[in-house]
């Protein structure tokens, strides 16, 4: 309850105004050196007893009972005395284990130094009334004082263990945020690779069965088809680049959105020998964010058509209807049930990467009638 050099220091001030007081009131012969002697007392049992003993144990009870006895003993001895107690009282305080040992203490040393004060008096009715008021005030005085210091160190405790808990509790945020980081950047990697990286490695594997069956072939087009193979190559390494370097993609970085769907549906044509119609408007008010989802969108909607559609045409439409932009990938392919469960991340990544936004995707499909996909987003909840 406090530092024990605090305490210390206070003791022997104590006792330094005890001694002085002595002299002030005219103590001589026996009454001084009595009184000296408890204020010794007090010494030798705080820095002896006390100040080793930790709060509640057997030894700082024993050194409160010792402090008790000197108390009414040094009081009984000189009246002046009593004002030991003034120390003492909160001696007794930090050396109870609970409040109501604290109290306990407090009420046996008034009933000493007040048994103590009655006797130095003369031991006369009026004595007993004085001792009795003199020690109810300095009693009333202490546990005042002592339940207001206990509140605040319970208080004090209670706001040291509420601290501890919010550190403990931000510490575990912090680690659920960075878990929640590092998964949410998991899963933009995973979209991106999908919609960049793998589809540009698959159109170079097919291209590289295209080659060899053209060289075995002995066709004319084996050129063309090699230098596709190495614009396709070059393609996905600056793919590569741009998210390692977390930018935008290279195919938006001349022209915005409609001129990167032209390069792509006329790269695709080339590669698939599908063909493809473009219907972009390069005037739309869109941010680089939501140009960089519709591009995924339609990389993702034509390397569908390339991978299951079969079909002969396709066509990528993008218009804005009021406060949404809409993007549409159809094909003229045999179409799927869109029922039917799916194997593959694609679509899965495209909607998700939709819903971040706030839009919506929608396949519109069946066996034999060919599939649109549509990707919504709203406008102002995308741009800014």
């Amino acid at each position: 309850m406090g530092n024990t050099r605090g305490w210390s220091i206070a003791v022997v001030s104590a006792a330094a105004i005890l001694v002085a007081l002595l002299f002030v009131n005219g103590a001589e012969d026996g009454e001084l050196i009595g009184g000296c002697a408890a204020i010794l007392a007090l010494l030798l049992v705080w820095f002896l007893v006390a100040l080793p003993a930790a709060e509640g144990t057997p030894r700082a009870y024993a050194a409160a009972a010792a402090l008790i006895v000197v108390s009414g003993v040094g009081t009984a001895i000189h009246p002046g005395m009593a004002t030991i107690q003034a120390i003492v009282f909160p001696l007794l305080w930090r050396a109870s284990r609970s409040t109501r040992d604290a109290v306990a203490l407090n009420a046996l040393l008034a009933l000493s130094v007040g048994v103590g004060y009655f006797l130095a008096l003369g031991a006369t009715a009026s004595a007993f009334w004085q001792a009795l008021v003199v020690e109810a005030i300095s009693l009333a005085g202490s546990l005042a004082i002592g339940f207001w210091i206990t509140r605040i160190s319970v208080e004090s405790a209670a706001r040291e263990r509420l601290l501890g808990e919010l550190s403990a509790t931000q510490s575990r945020l912090a680690a659920v945020s960075r878990d929640a980081g590092v998964l949410s950047e998991r899963e933009r990697l995973a979209r991106e690779i999908h919609d960049t990286i793998a589809q540009d490695l698959t159109g170079l594997v097919l291209l590289a069965q295209r080659t060899r069956r053209e060289l075995l072939g002995g066709s004319p087009t084996v050129g063309e088809t090699i230098d596709l193979l190495e614009e396709s190559a070059r393609s996905a390494l600056a793919e590569t680049r741009s998210l390692v370097a977390a930018s935008a993609p290279v195919s938006l970085a001349e022209g915005g959105i409609a001129a990167a769907l032209d390069r792509l549906g006329e790269r695709f044509g080339r590669e698939t020998g599908i063909a493809v119609r473009i219907d972009a408007d390069a005037a739309l008010p869109l941010d680089r964010d939501t140009e960089v989802v519709l591009l995924r969108c339609a990389q993702e909607g034509l390397a569908n058509v390339r991978k299951h559609s079969g079909a002969a045409t396709a066509s990528v439409s993008l218009r804005l209807d009021g406060a949404v932009v809409t993007l549409v990938v159809r094909d003229d392919g045999r179409g799927f049930d869109a029922a039917a469960p799916r194997v593959g991340y694609g679509l899965d990544g495209l909607r998700d990467r939709l819903a971040l936004g706030g839009g919506s995707f929608h396949i519109e499909t069946s066996p034999g009638t060919g599939t649109a996909l549509t990707a919504s987003l709203p406008l102002v909840a995308v741009s800014a």
